[in-house]
């Protein structure tokens, strides 16, 4: 089965105009795949190829317009490039061998360290020469990097290596692994999910189903009509409950009180994201006022259906919850819309399709602002009254959970 994106290490080739970046992405890959030109700025939009790289496996790469491009349609262009780049998990900086340091890769570099994203500057061209000043002074700065030509499948070969050597994801805490024990029953409730492709479980459900295999737990899969009857079927008491969130009422009250019990959505807000900045959000829930605009971030894009969970289902609930009347605007993609400080809450989803670093990297933006975010697991379990319940299993998520409830009284 392919590797979903989301499970894929992000490698991102990054530059000024004219550097060599689409020769050097099409020699890695060992294929033709960006178009490559004397001319400066080919490259418009983002470039993407995946392929094995070892040691790591499956990765993505990404070639990207170049960052000095300055007339109009160029800083769309060099926009685009900066928002891909909150994808990366290494970046090569692409830098002509016999050319110069300049501000483009300084403030690079600086955003680069400030976000802890591994970098390797590559010198390409080295067959036109190479400016031994741009090397001692990179030595001097302790970056690591390459000097590459494109036609010498050695160099790109070393180049493959160092960047297999270097590139690293960050702790991704696993989904559920870690709070089951071999031969512990695992309670999955999984409704029939409208928007999920006919005949397949979404991606939280098929991973913590893995996860548990791997751990030797026992994992049931059950509906939430059958979900008593499955309960009484079991001769022990399951170790945990796991139900998709728009379940958690009825879930709730089939499930003992002695029983472990969280979300899917819930388990994503900590194998994806942070989760006590998450539950951090709820505290200002009962602060909204009539007109305050409220986003709801969407990471992937599915067809939209009558009752729709981010443009129906939240929307009122979370009205019906405040007595406010709210404008909510819904934006689907991998990055932000813009003006995003207009928004006085975020309501993102789980994040299942993206990669850990890339929904940190959207809660850092907001937290940057000041803007309260959190996923539709943790609201609609808050708006339904299933915390802190759900957040038991998760010391750090329930630790959260007091501080904001403290702050009610």
């Amino acid at each position: 089965m392919k590797t979903p994106e989301s499970s894929r290490t992000h490698v991102i080739f990054a530059g000024r105009r004219n550097a060599g970046k689409s020769s050097l992405f099409n020699a890695f890959v060992g294929s033709k795949i960006a178009i490559v030109s004397d001319r400066p700025g080919t490259t418009t939009d983002p470039v993407y190829k995946s392929m094995e790289l070892l040691p790591i496996g499956p990765v993505t790469l990404i070639d990207t317009a170049g960052l000095d491009d300055e007339d109009q349609i160029g800083k769309l262009r060099v926009s685009k490039t900066l928002s891909t780049l909150y994808k990366a998990d290494i970046v090569c900086i692409v830098i002509e061998a016999n050319g110069d340091w300049s501000d483009y890769e300084e403030k690079l570099i600086v955003d680069l360290e400030n976000r802890e994203v591994p970098f390797l500057i590559v010198l390409s061209k080295s067959d036109l020469g190479i400016n031994e000043s741009l090397i001692k002074f990179i030595q001097s700065k302790n970056y690591p990097y390459k000097v590459v030509c494109v036609d010498d499948e050695q160099s790109i070969d070393d180049l493959r290596k160092t960047v297999g050597s270097v590139a690293q994801k960050p702790y991704e805490p696993p989904l559920i692994e870690d709070l089951v024990d071999g031969g512990d029953f695992v309670v999955l409730v999984v409704p029939i999910d409208l928007e999920a492709p006919k005949g397949r479980l979404i991606t939280p459900q098929v991973e913590a189903i893995r996860e548990c295999l791997d751990a030797e737990a026992i994992p049931i899969v059950t509906k939430e009509r059958e979900l008593r009857w499955t309960l009484d079927g079991l001769k022990s008491k399951p170790k945990l409950v796991v139900t998709d969130s728009q379940a958690v009422m009825k879930v709730m009250a089939d499930v003992p009180a002695d029983i472990p019990l969280t979300t899917f959505s819930i388990l994503e807000a900590r194998h994806k994201g942070d989760i006590a900045e998450l539950v951090n959000g709820l505290r200002i829930i009962r602060h909204l006022e009539d007109g305050d605009n409220v986003l709801i971030s969407e990471a992937c894009s599915h067809r939209t259906l009558a009752d729709d969970i981010a443009r129906v289902k939240i929307p009122r609930w979370l009205e019906n919850f405040t007595g406010k009347h709210l404008n909510f605007e819904v934006h689907s993609g991998r990055e932000y819309p813009e003006n995003l400080q207009k928004y006085k809450l975020i309501l993102h989803c789980g994040g299942c399709v993206i990669t850990r670093r890339m929904m940190i990297e959207r809660i850092r933006q907001a937290k940057t602002l000041g803007i309260p975010i959190v996923n539709y697991g943790v609201i609609i379990s808050y708006l339904h009254g299933a915390i802190p319940r759900v957040l038991e299993p998760f010391p750090e998520a329930k630790m959260a959970w007091d501080d904001v409830n403290a702050q009610r009284v």
